[in-house]
């Protein structure tokens, strides 16, 4: 890459932190400055450097793996943000993707393990992940939703699960697999109205739920969708 091409990519990361992570209320200095370090244009697929940074989700593959996409830069920014993760969590992701929220959780956490259910894409992660110099995140290649969550169950309690796509709903199996205290972040609803939800266990089968801002994010596969019919 040629010093002129990073400098516009240096501007554009600017620009990005500055109209569209701020203003949607990231205000972390730590997310802020962890934002500018790790660089986003490191972890687009190929050909698509030049948007790294613009306000808009990215197809992962040319066409789209089974329509998977990079979350928009704020939606990655706000929910790490609001999920505060510390450096002493042990942090779940469902949906690794380009790889690029998994770099940003554990930047800030002591360990992420992140599951990824196409190996195509899980392995581009990994590359990426290793590239930056990021040794603290593991990538597997597993359906998450399989067989009641076991995938997630075997390092089980996490202190923060975040899942990178939206459900329908959270199942119970995988609050289960929280740690007391422990947070869960995801993207809740039906198009074209969906919330990102903040659940947070506060005793055995006691947890908190937060919905505080409004964001479209595309399906994780296989988590079950409640029945549509109507009597």
């Amino acid at each position: 890459m040629t010093s002129s091409s990073s400098l516009s990519l240096d501007h554009a990361r600017f620009n990005m932190i500055e109209q569209q992570i701020r203003p949607w209320d990231v205000l972390d200095p730590v997310v802020l400055a962890l934002l500018d370090r790790v660089r986003r244009d490191q972890f687009v697929p190929d050909g698509y450097q030049a948007l790294a940074y613009v306000d808009m989700e990215l197809p992962l593959g040319s066409p789209a793996v089974d329509g998977e996409v990079m979350l928009a830069p704020r939606v990655e920014a706000r929910l790490l943000q609001d999920l505060a993760i510390k450096p002493t969590d042990k942090v779940l992701e469902i949906g690794t993707g380009s790889g690029y929220q998994a770099a940003l959780l554990a930047s800030l956490a002591q360990r992420v393990v992140s599951l990824e259910i196409n190996e195509t894409l899980a392995a581009a992660a990994r590359t990426r992940l290793q590239q930056a110099g990021i040794g603290n995140a593991e990538v597997r290649v597993a359906d998450a939703a399989a067989s009641g969550f076991a995938a997630c169950a075997t390092e089980a309690p996490w202190d923060a699960i975040l899942l990178s796509g939206s459900v329908a709903e959270v199942p119970a199996a995988l609050l289960s697999l929280l740690a007391p205290g422990g947070r869960l972040a995801a993207v809740v609803g039906q198009e074209p109205m969906m919330r990102a939800t903040f659940i947070t266990r506060t005793g055995d089968a006691s947890f908190v739920t937060a919905q505080p801002w409004d964001t479209i994010a595309p399906r994780l596969r296989n988590f079950p969708e409640p029945s549509r019919f109507s009597f």
